[in-house]
């Protein structure tokens, strides 16, 4: 099957996703303040027409997603991972091309749900050398998809994740991490990134799972200081300058991390907003500057801890 044909539309999967939600135990996450972040990326959305040009080495924005995850020429698929003995989850898969096996790199999506700027994420991290693998974490919770899109209804994703219960997301999470470090062409040791409320969760995994091998926290909530002692993997923290709700949880987490000895390293990207890796087109320049300078650290940071290289491109 083509990656054009694999790429397919978001409405057939989530037929998957009817056929899922009479099973019992729901996907899950953490709830850090998803109506304000719901709020948030609202008002940064951009017009249909703003289509930002295609950046050699970045992600796409929102409004060009579709575009790229067309034109890629990466394997993508839809699978199903089960991740208990009454839930499974399913997750768009990307492979990049190499002849050795790969790090896996869980992508976990925003209040949105899994939509195809995520996809589109994950196949840049696949174009950067890794096994990227984005689960909807809202796999039981059938979510209608909107008529226009395909994807899934903000509206509905926002209120189904604030449902989400955080032991069982983060079971899930690890769960499709095991499905991605069994895949032939993988290397047994995973990194995670989130965005927004999947930044968030991505933080909160480094303190469940003494495993991971490294996360990255795109303008994600911190956890408690007290609960930091548990994280053994290094931690990268990228926030736009203007998200004081999302910062004032920093410097608490970065104090807590140094006392203990942990590995934490975080940017505050003057001018950009909430959601700047989504929202390329947007702040007056600011949140594509923040882009340019936030996404290859990004990619150091997993080949450093995820494939023990120095430097991207290493």
């Amino acid at each position: 099957m083509t990656n054009d044909r694999l790429r397919g539309r978001v409405a057939a999967p989530l037929a998957i996703t009817a056929l899922l939600a009479a099973a019992p135990g729901a996907a899950a996450a953490q709830d850090t303040g998803g109506h304000m972040e719901h709020q948030e990326h609202a008002a940064h959305a951009p017009s249909p027409a703003a289509v930002v040009s295609q950046q050699s080495g970045l992600p796409a924005g929102a409004a060009d997603a579709r575009q790229r995850l067309a034109a890629s020429p990466r394997h993508g698929e839809w699978v199903m991972v089960k991740t208990g003995p009454a839930d499974s989850v399913r997750a768009w898969v990307v492979y990049p091309e190499r002849r050795d096996r790969a790090p896996v790199v869980l992508v976990v999506h925003e209040i949105y749900g899994l939509t195809d700027w995520i996809r589109a994420v994950a196949d840049q991290l696949a174009a950067d050398g890794f096994i990227a693998i984005a689960p909807d974490l809202l796999t039981t919770k059938n979510v209608p998809a909107d008529p226009e899109t395909g994807e899934p209804s903000r509206d509905a994703a926002v209120s189904a994740i604030r449902t989400l219960d955080p032991d069982d997301v983060h079971r899930q999470l690890r769960a499709v991490a095991e499905y991605g470090m069994g895949l032939p062409a993988a290397m047994r040791t995973y990194g995670i990134v989130g965005f927004c409320w999947g930044g968030g969760v991505s933080f909160a995994h480094a303190v469940r799972v003494p495993e991971l091998g490294a996360a990255v926290v795109y303008y994600g909530t911190s956890p408690a200081p007290e609960e930091l002692s548990a994280v053994r993997a290094p931690v990268l923290g990228l926030y736009g300058g203007d998200d004081a709700r999302v910062n004032a949880t920093v410097p608490p987490a970065d104090s807590a991390m140094k006392a203990l000895g942990k590995t934490f390293e975080y940017e505050m990207y003057e001018g950009a907003g909430h959601g700047f890796l989504r929202q390329q087109d947007g702040r007056d320049g600011a949140n594509l500057a923040a882009t340019r300078a936030a996404w290859p650290r990004t990619v150091e940071w997993f080949r450093r801890y995820l494939a023990g290289e120095a430097r991207v491109g290493g």
